[in-house]
């Protein structure tokens, strides 16, 4: 057996999960429960089955949430974008950033703990998986320090087998966000060489979520993640946060120890966490706000017959037993910048219409003169974003009503749009050579035959100089 290391003390300092030498520290957190551990573990449950549902609900002829790349389409929830849409996305996430503002200076890390991909898929799936196979955090590092032998391969193998297995399930289900869940069923009865790219695109994603989950794990909160910095500027003395009172718990010492706070230094808390940080210390960025400190310290207070709360969610001014503010300039601002958000998407759903029309001039030369025409040829773009056919009715006029005879030709009357459907026509416009004064707007409406709809979109109409087109003109009379 390897010479056991000297186990290393959480400090402020520096990261638990390296070592002196850099090399890394694979945590061990021990598993706890309690009220805050069983509805995280609620939540998490409940987050992982939406996951999975959303692209299996149908809404409007499309799943919940699609965002169909090859088709240009992105179904959310019934509500249908185009590729040209995607802006009206800009003031929802933006509504959604200060959203998250908001809520962390109100209650923290809440985020972090309870909704995070990162923690919910770490601490709900892959460690339960862990503890499985290996046991409890005793006998993991145990585990660690043991020579291979059989039993350690079938223990490690199984668990990585099994830990491939579920990453190779998550990115098909992220996948068929992508695809829908029929093409990937249909993709995966077909085999990797019918869809080369999307295998590619599978292997690589199963490969990075089996390295997060089985060996980047906490890292990523840790290096990568920026939110835990923002976090100092994001909270004040008044936010919600996990914190040790330290008035109540010290001095540290046994429970038998007279004039010995109520902490007595049993480092429970410092076992189940799962950044490896101790939160007796004070608030650090490592803390992703899980809760299962508490849970673990209140397990002692109850054996110990002490009143619960020593370690629980307060502010750092209820923990120094001051009076918490509730409503201050912070959380206004990002209120009121959530608020702005979401209003300007709000106002701007209003704007987006079921049909996308876009106009653009054809290649070749800007414009055509023959013996009696000037002559524009322009291509519409329709889309239909809707789950049924609709009618529209195109028609052309010029924008200032200067009675300039337009003719035109290159579509059909009435265009019938299937659902989901794009379509692309050339669209001729004519006006008599003697009728051109000059460039002027050209408005194209696309109207739908029940009148509830009519797209707008206005393109300039070119030709030559008028003077030059004049005096032709006269010369050939």
């Amino acid at each position: 057996m390897a010479p056991r290391p000297p186990p290393l003390q959480p400090n402020r300092d520096s990261v638990t999960t390296i070592a002196e030498d850099g090399s890394r520290n694979f945590l061990r957190p021990a598993d706890v429960s309690g009220p805050f551990t069983f509805w995280r573990r609620v939540s998490a449950l409940f987050l992982i089955a939406v996951y999975i549902a959303l692209p299996w609900i149908p809404i409007n002829g499309a799943p919940a949430v699609f965002l169909d790349v090859a088709s240009r389409r992105f179904h959310f929830f019934g509500f249908t974008l185009a590729t040209e849409d995607l802006w009206f996305l800009f003031f929802g996430l933006t509504g959604l950033g200060f959203l998250l503002f908001f809520v962390t200076a109100v209650f923290g890390r809440l985020w972090c703990g309870w909704a995070c991909p990162q923690t919910i898929f770490l601490e709900h799936v892959f460690r339960r998986v862990e503890r499985l196979f290996e046991g409890p955090a005793a006998q993991q590092k145990a585990l660690d320090r043991q020579d291979w032998n059989a039993e350690k391969v079938l223990r490690r193998g199984g668990k990585h087998l099994v830990f491939v297995l579920i990453a190779a399930v998550i990115a098909h289900i992220f996948l068929s966000y992508f695809i829908s869940v029929d093409a990937l069923f249909a993709w995966l009865g077909e085999g990797p060489g019918a869809h080369p790219r999307a295998f590619v695109f599978m292997l690589v994603m199963t490969v990075i979520l089996y390295f997060n989950f089985s060996w980047f794990r906490e890292q990523l909160c840790l290096i990568i993640c920026p939110y835990g910095r923002l976090q100092s500027a994001l909270i004040d003395d008044d936010s919600i946060i996990i914190g040790y009172d330290e008035n109540r718990g010290e001095p540290r010492g046994k429970a038998s120890d007279p004039g010995a706070g109520d902490c007595v230094a049993c480092n429970r808390c410092v076992e189940v966490c799962p950044t490896g940080i101790d939160i007796r210390q004070g608030l650090q960025m490592e803390c992703i706000g899980c809760a299962n400190c508490i849970d673990a310290c209140d397990a002692i207070m109850k054996k110990l017959k002490r009143e619960p709360g020593l370690i629980r969610y307060d502010s750092l001014q209820g923990l120094a037993g001051r009076k918490r503010r509730i409503l201050r300039p912070r959380l206004f601002l990002y209120l009121f910048l959530m608020l702005l958000g979401a209003g300007a998407m709000a106002y701007s759903a209003t704007k987006i219409q079921p049909v996308s029309m876009t106009l653009s001039r054809m290649t070749g030369a800007p414009f055509f003169v023959d013996e009696d025409t000037v002559r524009n040829q322009l291509q519409i773009r329709l889309i239909n974003k809707r789950s049924e056919p609709i009618a529209l009715d195109i028609r052309a006029h010029a924008t200032e009503e200067n009675g300039i005879p337009l003719e035109t030709s290159g579509y059909d009357q009435t265009l019938l749009l299937e659902p989901l459907a794009e379509t692309r026509r050339p669209f001729v416009v004519r006006i008599p050579r003697e009728a051109y004064a000059g460039s002027f707007q050209l408005t194209v409406h696309a109207e739908a035959d029940d009148g509830a709809l009519d797209v707008v979109r206005t393109i300039d109409f070119l030709g030559p100089d008028p003077r030059l087109l004049r005096e032709d003109w006269e010369a050939r009379q």
